[in-house]
């Protein structure tokens, strides 16, 4: 139920983030972004009835420590924000005295886990990135099964995860946990030891029953394992609007061209042999033709573009006719000598269009004329003119 409730106040936050941020991503469904963890554990315990007596504080001491195991399950809302719900165990000390066979009892952790993942939250999400820093907040319940004791749990902790594929990660968890102070089962005072004063953060410490976790093991990532990053609002309709001002001018570019045949058909007439036959005198006066190109591209954006140059392109063969091919760039995109060459490069992609139309490579001129700011809007610099000579 916890988990639900924070998958829909997470995606109702991500959906009315703001689109443009830098490094916004889409939100998944519910079902994406889950993952599964198993991990060796080594424990070390402190009780609240040894404060400030002789034993040794070192959690390497073997009375001190043991071996146990976690697992766990949990879910990414966000990049950033996760929930873990997780499992700890089995065998654990009760520190009554240096002897680790006499401290030996058995106890279980049921965790719940609020991770932060600062290496997205910080440095925006990565797919591709190897280390992942998540701290974490937990809370939970603990029982002493050697004792039949219960204690609520709070917990800090920090997980280390290292990538080695999409669906795999290896973990690093050091996590540190506050139980009531008879959770282990003893009562009162050790001999020699003393309490702190109970308002001290020293105190609040020292005085509750604790263990420290090292856990390493691995984790799965459950169905989708990636998120997508929001679509580039603005590039999108910057994009669609270069694709219209190109159909525009193109469109303008036919209509002139009409209007000149239509102006040549109605003002022509044939003139006449001597035999009384119809001398018929095929002459093409043609206007340039534009085709457009995606900024920064030199690949044709539409085929469409074509049409026209594969009417030019006959044209030029029936009259034995040579074609002026001119590649442009738009100024304001990209330096001088970055431009010249893009403007080369789009004329070399119409040329090579018309040499498939037929037109001899010999019968073809380039001309290279870099960024310009000629027309308005800039994307219809981004073209290159095919006409007759």
């Amino acid at each position: 139920m916890v988990l639900a409730f924070a998958g829909l106040t997470s995606a109702s936050m991500a959906q009315d983030a703001d689109p443009t941020l830098k490094y916004s991503v889409a939100t998944n469904s519910f079902w994406s972004n889950w993952f599964v963890q198993a991990n060796v554990v080594g424990t070390a315990f402190w009780g609240n009835q040894e404060v400030q007596n002789n034993f040794s504080k070192s959690p390497l001491k073997g009375f001190r420590n043991n071996l146990g195991f976690s697992v766990a399950i949990g879910k990414w809302f966000t990049p950033g924000i996760g929930l873990r719900t997780k499992f700890n165990g089995i065998w654990g000390r009760t520190v009554i005295s240096e002897d680790k066979k006499t401290n030996a009892s058995k106890y279980w952790t049921l965790n719940e886990q609020v991770l932060f993942n600062l290496s997205n939250m910080l440095l925006g999400y990565n797919e591709n990135r190897l280390w992942d820093l998540i701290p974490y907040a937990s809370v939970g319940l603990e029982r002493n099964m050697s004792y039949n004791r219960y204690s609520p749990t709070w917990g800090i902790g920090i997980l280390n995860q290292f990538k080695i594929s999409r669906k795999v990660a290896i973990n690093l968890d050091i996590n540190y946990n506050l139980f009531l102070s008879k959770s282990d089962g003893v009562s009162g005072l050790l001999p020699g030891a003393k309490t702190y004063k109970p308002r001290s953060f020293k105190g609040l410490i020292a005085n509750h029953d604790r263990n420290l976790n090292i856990e390493v093991g691995l984790t799965y990532n459950l169905g989708k394992a990636t998120w997508s990053k929001t679509p580039d609002v603005e590039a999108i309709k910057a994009l669609s609007q270069g694709q219209i001002d190109a159909l525009n001018a193109q469109l303008a570019d036919a209509n002139a061209e009409n209007a000149r045949l239509n102006n040549i058909i109605k003002n022509h007439k044939c003139p006449e042999t001597k035999g009384g036959e119809t001398k018929v005198v095929e002459k093409v006066i043609s206007t340039p033709v534009s085709v457009f190109f995606n900024i920064g591209k030199s690949k044709i954006a539409s085929q469409k573009d074509l049409v026209a140059v594969k009417t030019i392109a006959e044209a030029a063969k029936a009259n034995n006719a040579k074609i002026l091919v001119k590649g442009y760039a738009d100024s304001k995109t990209g330096n001088a000598n970055l431009n010249q060459k893009l403007s080369q490069k789009r004329a070399e992609a119409v040329v090579a269009e018309l040499v498939k139309y037929g037109v001899d490579r010999a019968n073809i001129e380039t001309e290279a004329e870099g960024g310009v700011n000629d027309l308005s809007p800039i994307s219809f610099n981004r073209r290159a003119t095919v006409e007759l000579k």
